[in-house]
């Protein structure tokens, strides 16, 4: 079977490139991956998939031999990317990266994906207990994790174990990172900066706010991370006027469900002493990722079967992580799941992000053959 997965990626080694680049002239913000779910329907029925459909969450799924199966693997890769552009961003080939914001985070990972099912479905490959290849929506940002769970909301109880493609070739997330995201909005009376002096400022409180949080101390439990961050303030109307709206967006994360709890119960603690008279100050729950239920304990099996093909075919050991991705909704279920890379690259979340072009080749080596792996140990 190497001989004949080392065939196919060489036949396939242009379609995959030429894959990503179509991708990539695809916007796709968090919430509008219609676009790009309708090229992946279409590009799998291309290939000769059957039953390929697009879901209310706008993911394209893809069932093979998954009727009836109460045991089913999930392979996916996420098709939002970070950038709210609605136009196509710019693209470039310099021979050895592709340079596009989104590039490797997750659009590379998509075309790996398709290709890996397209090997599949040319040899019949149907495993007894089923496999889901789905390109999903809304793993960035104010996504949420909408399309994993609608996965996990009509597949309730049928999944069996998780993997998605997210990550660097070196790298496995075997732990979640939990986080919860608020808006927050204050509001005052606000007036002249001159003849009103000495009202509240919706922009000062805020500041005040922003202040408290990050004269935080985290939990520093051993063995867990926790972090938080404010991301993103708007408010005001003009230099001369006090500001009668301020608003920002700020999170904490950890990967401990304990600590996660923590830091929940200090930034409502905040907001509530932000609140006094004259002064209105609105807090919206607009992100919320689950840790798991476990230290990953159910992933060992998943591990043994996985980490050994990566060394292989990077030539190299593995480094195991925690990290936010689409594993965090079946970590919350118990169900073993991880999140693995297929490809190098650098500037993630930037406009500078690009891919290397030849990494995803070892990426799909790793795609094909975890699959076939999964599917020898079935019972």
């Amino acid at each position: 079977m190497t001989d004949t997965v080392t065939q196919y990626i060489e036949e396939n080694r242009e379609l995959m490139l030429d894959t990503l680049r179509e991708l990539c002239a695809i916007p796709a913000p968090s919430h509008k991956e219609q676009a790009r779910a309708e090229y992946c329907k279409r590009w799998l029925e291309r290939a000769g998939a059957r039953g390929v459909y697009i879901d209310e969450a706008l993911n394209a799924v893809f069932p093979l031999g998954c009727e009836g199966s109460r045991d089913i693997t999930v392979f996916c890769a996420h098709t939002d990317t970070v950038f709210p552009d609605t136009e196509p961003m710019p693209y470039y080939d310099d021979g050895e990266r592709i340079h596009c914001p989104g590039a490797s985070d997750d659009t590379a990972s998509v075309a790996v994906l398709l290709v890996m099912a397209k090997f599949f479905i040319e040899r019949g490959l149907s495993p007894r207990h089923g496999i889901l290849f789905v390109c999903n929506s809304c793993e960035e940002g104010l996504g949420n994790l909408r399309g994993t769970r609608q996965i996990f909301c009509d597949y309730a109880g049928r999944i069996g174990r998780f993997i998605s493609f997210d990550s660097s070739l070196h790298t496995v997330a075997d732990r979640p990172v939990g986080s919860h995201r608020y808006r927050v909005e204050v509001e005052t009376e606000g007036g002249h900066s001159y003849s009103a002096f000495g009202r509240p400022n919706a922009i000062a409180v805020l500041a005040g706010i922003v202040g408290e949080i990050y004269g935080l101390e985290v939990p520093s439990d051993e063995g867990t991370r926790t972090t938080y961050n404010v991301g993103e303030i708007v408010g005001g109307t003009s230099v001369n006027t006090i500001a009668q709206h301020a608003e920002m967006l700020c999170e904490y994360r950890s990967d401990d469900a304990g600590c996660l709890a923590l830091m929940r119960s200090r930034f409502e603690e905040i907001f509530e002493n932000a609140r006094r008279e004259g002064v209105t100050v609105r807090v919206t729950l607009v992100g919320d990722r689950p840790c798991g239920i476990s230290h990953g304990e159910e992933n060992e099996p998943l591990r043994a079967v996985i980490l050994p093909i990566i060394r292989e075919v990077i030539g190299g050991e593995v480094t195991l992580v925690s990290s936010s991705t689409d594993c965090n909704i079946p970590a919350s279920l118990g169900v073993p799941s991880l999140c693995i890379g297929v490809n190098r690259h650098a500037g993630v979340h930037t406009r500078e992000e690009w891919v290397e072009k030849e990494s995803l080749i070892p990426g799909l080596r790793i795609a094909i053959r975890v699959g076939l792996a999964l599917l020898e140990g079935e019972e």
